[in-house]
């Protein structure tokens, strides 16, 4: 397999007494597809949140291309920007247009000139399905699904090694979600590589190259989607994808 670009090694949260993350390990190679899987509060997305650094890790080591990020005088704003995250909240820029939410980071925090910013951000918004015509639009006026794609296009712009995405559908009306999974689909297969915490099982189970099922701040098992959504090891993955594909 290719090289990793993230070693997670022993990795522990708590927020005060509760401890939602207890001792999770786990490598992400380049160009793999991963799908993390579980019931609500499972930790899967304080685990997203602690690769990407927006919550602080209590214990463990996060290596980037074999560095550990947590040691102390590493340079987090460039770490960062390698991880490109999408949230169930899209959270846009609301006063600014769909073209400009695509270029601000571009431009503040790469430092790239304009003209550059403003041909890559168009180029990821067309991968996404949104033409020119909704360039000039505020968020306002895009259903939820469009404003994820506006997210995905702008998470894109700032060339991430790995885009992470927490319940990206979540928020979404049922119609809307086809849009953004069918977006992500076409993301996968372009070699992209995805850490994905989601429900939709289907859209895990046909993009991934890897499941893991997380289950009280572990990773209770993992494996390919043919081994974790038909012959399942752990009592505690067969309980819930029985309640979760009935």
């Amino acid at each position: 397999m290719s090289n990793p670009i993230l070693e997670i090694k022993h990795l522990k949260k708590s927020f005060g007494q509760n401890e939602v993350l207890k001792d999770i390990s786990m490598t992400i190679h380049q160009g793999e597809v991963i799908s993390i899987i579980g019931s609500s509060g499972s930790g899967k997305s304080t685990f997203l949140r602690s690769i990407n650094l927006l919550e602080e890790p209590t214990a463990g080591e996060i290596l980037f291309h074999g560095e550990n990020v947590l040691e102390k005088g590493y340079d987090l704003t460039a770490y960062r920007e390698k991880l490109g995250m999408v949230f169930q909240s899209f959270n846009l820029f609301n006063n600014l247009n769909v073209l400009e939410n695509a270029v601000v980071a571009q431009t503040t925090v790469l430092k790239r000139e304009r003209a550059e910013a403003e041909t890559i951000a168009k180029e990821n918004l067309e991968k996404v399905g949104l033409g020119k015509q909704y360039w000039a639009a505020k968020p306002s006026q895009l259903s939820g699904g469009q404003k994820q794609r506006v997210a995905i296009a702008r998470a894109l712009s700032v060339n991430p090694e790995a885009l992470l995405f927490d319940e990206p559908t979540s928020a979404l009306d049922p119609e809307m979600v086809g849009e953004v999974l069918k977006t992500m689909q076409e993301l996968a297969h372009s070699g992209l590589t995805m850490i994905i915490v989601t429900h939709e099982m289907e859209f895990a189970r046909d993009v991934s190259d890897r499941v893991i099922f997380m289950d009280k701040g572990v990773i209770a098992e993992e494996g390919t989607p043919e081994q974790i959504f038909e012959t399942p090891t752990q009592e505690r993955t067969k309980e819930f994808l029985k309640r979760f594909l009935g």
